[in-house]
């Protein structure tokens, strides 16, 4: 399945720090990888201290907004 970040997302996955980054990508490619919600319904995954939420569009998963607790 192929990612894309919407512009928001991606100012933020750039403005926290590197470990939250990486956590952020490691759920990212983790929900990649699982099944894909129904079209057009927004999901969310959450890791230890960050999370996504994300939508589907086809093959085609579209990441919303990302954070951390950090």
């Amino acid at each position: 399945m192929r990612v894309e970040l919407i512009q928001r997302a991606a100012d933020v996955l750039w403005d926290v720090p590197d470990d939250a980054r990486k956590e952020i990508i490691m759920i990212i490619a983790a929900v990649a990888e699982a099944p894909a919600p129904a079209r057009g319904v927004t999901a969310a995954a959450f890791g230890q201290q960050c999370w996504v939420e994300y939508m589907s569009r086809g093959n085609i998963l579209e990441v919303t907004d990302v954070g951390c607790y950090c």
